[in-house]
């Protein structure tokens, strides 16, 4: 599921944790990252991806092209909607797409969240967590937006175990979205292992992404940067693997990376220097994933 762009722009809320948004003066930038986002649409579309597309809403909400942070779906259909730190993302929260999305996918459960953002506790769906499906795992950085206690109650829950680290950029910043470092795959992960400062934590993380199976992709900050742990692995409606990313990000990537990713899906990449840029979320935020699942 995407959302279609109409108040595109730089969100000041937001900037306040989020080093990758750039208060850039851009000319024409809504009708440049509405004609991104119809591009990229064509794209997947193109692959038989299958691609449901709302249009925004008339009040202003800057990052409603970022649905995955709001909402998700679980392979088991357990459906998520989820709390936001900032005031105008919490308007992206929509009832027609939650209604749209029962009378879909006809979830097992549908789980809201939203309510403890009267206890000042956010939780900002697959941007906050990275998901291991396979391995019931979640995996996030602590951030303003990563409350960890509710991240503990949601994954007793839903029965995965949870894997907390803190993830800095290159000045010391806490990374304000695991999909940002760090992206999951069926069979590799990209991540950023140098963002995890603390020894420690980053032995137990590469130890357990080891265990699980998973060939790791180690990217580096110039890579995290250019959003290479932002991409989104999806599947099509021929059975086919593709993996989603930015030209942005498939620019940094080394040929030798390029090739082990190929290995296990098509890597497809979209030109959203706009909404990147500006937005400060690539690929992977851009789309809020569904599973098909046994009802």
């Amino acid at each position: 599921m995407m959302v279609r762009p109409k108040h595109f722009g730089f969100n000041p809320e937001t900037a306040q944790s989020n080093s990758f948004q750039q208060k850039i003066d851009v000319k024409d930038v809504v009708s440049k990252a509405q004609g991104e986002f119809d591009e990229m649409v064509n794209v997947l579309r193109s692959k038989h991806i299958e691609v449901k597309v709302f249009e925004d809403q008339e009040i202003v909400v800057p990052d409603a092209v970022f649905p995955n942070n709001w909402i998700s779906h679980q392979p088991d259909g357990k459906l998520i909607v989820y709390p936001m730190l900032t005031p105008n993302r919490r308007a992206e929260v929509r009832s027609d797409i939650i209604d749209w999305c029962v009378n879909t996918l006809h979830p097992s459960e549908l789980i809201d969240l939203t309510p403890n953002v009267g206890d000042d506790a956010f939780l900002e769906g697959t941007g906050s967590i990275v998901f291991d499906h396979i391995h019931k795992t979640a995996y996030a950085c602590i951030s303003p937006r990563t409350n960890l206690k509710l991240l503990s109650e949601l994954m007793n829950r839903v029965g995965y175990k949870t894997i907390s680290f803190e993830s800095v950029d290159q000045y010391g910043e806490r990374i304000y979205h695991t999909n940002v470092m760090m992206s999951m795959g069926r069979n590799l992960v990209l991540i950023c292992l140098d963002s995890v400062e603390n020894i420690l934590e980053r032995s137990m993380l590469k130890e357990t992404l080891e265990k699980s199976g998973k060939e790791i992709i180690e990217l580096s900050y110039q890579q995290m940067n250019a959003f290479a742990g932002n991409a989104f692995e999806v599947l099509s409606k021929n059975g086919n693997y593709y993996y989603v990313m930015s030209e942005t990000a498939f620019a940094v990537l080394t040929p030798n990376q390029k090739d082990t990713i190929s290995q296990k899906s098509e890597i497809l990449n979209v030109k959203i220097p706009t909404i990147e840029q500006v937005g400060g979320g690539s690929a992977r935020c851009m789309m809020a994933g569904f599973f098909n699942y046994p009802r």
